[in-house]
């Protein structure tokens, strides 16, 4: 989460608000995903790499949510 701070901060935004948008952005990524799947939001944003053999259809749902129409 540190790097995406850093490119928020870049853009203009205090450490406060880069924090608040990561924080607001994660939580709405979450709301449209299984509970299951949480934890690996949490480990990106921890900078850790997912396991995503287990992802129960991560990135079907994914390509669902930023398909265009």
């Amino acid at each position: 989460m540190k790097e995406l701070i850093e490119k928020l901060k870049a853009l203009g935004l205090t450490e406060e608000m880069a924090t608040q948008a990561i924080t607001t952005v994660a939580g709405f990524v979450k709301s449209k995903l299984p509970e299951s799947v949480h934890p690996m939001i949490d480990d990106v944003l921890a900078g850790k790499s997912p396991d995503l053999a287990n992802s129960g259809g991560l990135l079907d749902n994914l390509k669902g949510m930023f398909a265009s129409k």
